[in-house]
């Protein structure tokens, strides 16, 4: 079944952009806030059904009371502050519940809260997005050990993909957070750019899945824990290039922005197909020339009686007359059966 996830986008958090201390690049923040809105607007014109945001909470509701790898938020609105500023987004709590009824069903255990508060994790991407419309939270467990590993973060993306799929719900997927910085720590002023822009070239070629191959270890010791969060997306965007990349770091921050603007997942065109039903007869013809010496001496006694054993369009017939690999492989056919037929012919042929 073809996603409905129409579009996302992965975005930072930094509280300076509230605050704005005076150690705070204003024009890179004003750029950070112009890419977001510009994304904002071109996913807003796609007219989603539904929209959902993958963030971490900042120690203070999922910390020392219980702390579940994902919590999905199910009340009718959410509500925060900070900074002087007030949060409010309405939730589809109906959807919200099903959404946790069918990743139950698939195997995940999300846990679920009406109450749960919206902090600048969540709150600052929104508001930079110019989202009014209602949107459903879930929060990924990114600073309190133990934390999910990223395949799991990958995975259950995929699992809410699908779930939305299944609900037929056209979805925009954000995430928030990133990239390296170590709020409260001697390395705050010194993020991780190198590490940065290695990731962020797999992700602006469409490489999401790259995500996965970051361990607990070396999330934590570049600054970038909260990329689990960008991993969930990631698993419910999946392997797509995205229209928008943008990378503006500041003295303590890597700001990242990515956006995708609709479009689906391309189908990698692999270089060993399935076997297509209209190429059997021609498979089990090349098979049989590959690996039996008895099927060999008959092609080489008569090609074109050989061919006639075999129920073959015109096209494929004149190919295994011909062995013609390159015309073979262009119909479709799994290229390493013509290929061994071809070695086995020619390894007979007068004068090899």
């Amino acid at each position: 079944m073809m996603s409905t996830v129409i579009g996302g986008a992965m975005l930072p958090h930094a509280p300076q952009f509230f605050t704005m201390p005076e150690t705070e690049d204003k024009a890179n923040v004003e750029k950070v806030r112009a890419v977001a809105a510009d994304i904002g607007a071109r996913l807003k014109a796609l007219k989603p059904d539904l929209w959902i945001i993958f963030s971490n909470d900042h120690a203070e509701q999922f910390f020392h009371n219980v702390c579940p790898a994902f919590t999905v938020h199910v009340g009718g609105e959410a509500t925060g502050e900070f900074a002087g500023r007030k949060f409010h987004w309405k939730v589809p709590s109906e959807i919200g519940f099903e959404v946790v009824r069918q990743l139950y069903r698939q195997g995940f255990d999300p846990a679920f809260t009406s109450t749960a508060k919206i902090d600048y994790a969540i709150g600052i991407p929104l508001t930079h997005l110019g989202l009014t419309d209602p949107v459903l939270p879930i929060y990924v467990n990114a600073y309190l050990p133990p934390q999910p590993t990223m395949e799991r973060c990958y995975a259950f993306g995929q699992a809410v993909a699908r779930t939305v799929t299944q609900l037929g719900l056209r979805t925009v997927i954000l995430s928030s957070g990133g990239m390296s910085h170590f709020p409260g720590t001697d390395r705050y002023s010194n993020p991780e750019l190198d590490w940065d822009k290695r990731v962020l070239e797999q992700l602006a070629a469409g490489k999401l899945k790259s995500l996965i191959g970051y361990d607990e270890a070396e999330l934590d010791d570049k600054g970038n824990i909260e990329l689990r969060c960008w991993a969930a997306a990631a698993g419910a965007i999946g392997e797509r290039k995205p229209d928008v990349v943008s990378f503006d770091p500041s003295w303590h921050h890597n700001y990242a922005s990515l956006g995708w603007i609709g479009g689906e997942p391309k189908d990698h065109a692999a270089h060993y197909p399935s076997i297509k039903p209209e190429l059997v007869e021609l498979t089990a013809a090349l098979h049989a020339l590959a690996h039996d010496a008895d099927e060999r001496a008959q092609y080489m006694k008569d090609a074109k009686a050989y061919a006639g054993k075999f129920a073959l369009p015109p096209a494929q017939r004149e190919a295994l007359i011909a062995l013609d690999l390159p015309s073979i492989v262009k119909m479709g056919a799994h290229p390493l059966v013509p290929f061994l037929a071809q070695l086995q012919i020619q390894r007979l042929r007068p004068g090899r």
